[in-house]
């Protein structure tokens, strides 16, 4: 696509969903900044309960996928705690955390100093209004962060921008699994059991029954690839894990 021709913006929707609820889209950031804000320092081990461990492999698959390399700038947007960019810093990319909410970030800028990890900048910001210049990165990525985002559309659209010619776009993210079987499974348990883990874990049951609802309203693998195209993308792929569960999307910027 020629970067002359932007795809046309789309006005932001008056309701959006938070978990199973329609609110008004000027609210939903900040609630989900205060749920984010509840789990920040137990956001980790919640990870680990929710998915046996899992996610751990699910990111080490996405970050291959990515393939970073030596002298690359890459946004990691939604990063948080710092999961991504830690396996991505060994490769000598010049690597950017950013994420909308403070508590995560002071635990990723914690971890990273427990572990020795003194070359990545983190930043505060919103991925659906980056102050990035045009054409900046050589990679975007976001992992399990895109659901939480008020404008979906815009937040790709941002992601297309800061990207160069011949960048590439990856999202790990929860979606839906079309394993016979599996699909009702993983639902009994997740609307049944991880609000307890939450509560037992962390305190905070109502964060975790809003982050299973988010799943059951995003977008299904087809749909959101079609979105990430309407952003600009070509060459969008999804790789389903699980049947679905979870999924890799991925778009280049040319």
């Amino acid at each position: 696509m020629n970067d002359l021709i932007a795809p046309a913006p789309a006005s932001t929707p008056d309701t959006v969903s938070f978990g199973y609820e329609d609110i008004p889209a000027t609210e939903k950031t900040a609630r989900v900044g205060g749920v984010f804000s509840n789990v920040a320092g137990k956001y980790d081990l919640m990870n680990d309960a929710m998915s046996g461990g899992m996610h751990r492999l699910w990111k080490d698959r996405f970050v291959r996928r990515v393939k970073p390399r030596e002298g690359e700038q890459i946004l990691d947007m939604a990063g948080g705690t710092g999961d991504i960019a830690f396996r991505m810093e060994p490769s000598g990319a010049s690597i950017t955390v950013a994420d909308i909410n403070p508590q995560m970030l002071e635990v990723g800028m914690q971890r990273a100093q427990k572990r020795g990890i003194d070359g990545l900048v983190w930043t505060e910001a919103n991925a659906e209004t980056l102050t990035f210049p045009d054409k900046f990165f050589d990679a975007y990525t976001i992992a399990f962060g895109i659901r939480n985002v008020t404008d979906i559309p815009k937040a790709l659209r941002e992601a297309h921008r800061v990207l160069r010619r011949g960048g590439r776009f990856y999202c790990l993210e929860f979606s839906t699994t079309v394993w016979p079987g599996f699909a009702e499974v993983y639902d009994a348990y997740s609307h049944k059991m991880v609000p307890k883990l939450g509560q037992l874990l962390a305190q905070d049951a109502d964060s975790y029954r809003y982050l299973i609802e988010s799943i059951r309203r995003f977008p299904d693998m087809p749909k959101f690839k079609g979105m990430i195209a309407d952003a600009g993308f070509v060459q969008t792929k999804v790789e389903p894990l699980l049947g679905g569960l979870v999924a890799i999307h991925s778009g280049w910027k040319i």
